[in-house]
C-alpha cells in the first residue's frame, strides 16, 4: 500500500486517491448497511410468522370464524 500512496503522491494525484478512498469507503457503508436492514427484514418476518404461528395453536377458533355472539350484537352498533 506504501508503493501506491508513494506513486500518487510523486505524480501530484493525492486528490485522486482521496476520492478514491472515499468512494470506496461510502461504498462499504451502503453495502454493509443494506446488507443489515435486510438481515432486520428477515428477522422481523420471522417474528410476525410465529406471532401468527402461536395464534393458531393457541386460538380457541379456527382461522376466519367468526366470534362467539357476534350476530348479538345490538342494531345500532352495526
Amino acid at each position: 500500500m506504501d508503493d501506491v500512496t508513494r506513486t500518487f503522491a510523486e505524480r501530484g494525484d493525492l486528490a485522486h486517491l482521496a476520492l478514491f478512498l472515499w468512494a470506496s469507503g461510502a461504498s462499504g457503508l451502503l453495502v454493509w448497511s443494506l446488507r443489515e436492514l435486510a438481515a432486520s427484514n428477515r428477522r422481523f418476518n420471522d417474528f410476525v410468522a410465529e406471532i401468527a404461528r402461536f395464534n393458531q395453536v393457541f386460538s380457541s377458533r379456527p382461522l376466519g370464524a367468526r366470534r362467539p355472539g357476534a350476530d348479538d350484537e345490538p342494531a345500532a352498533r352495526r
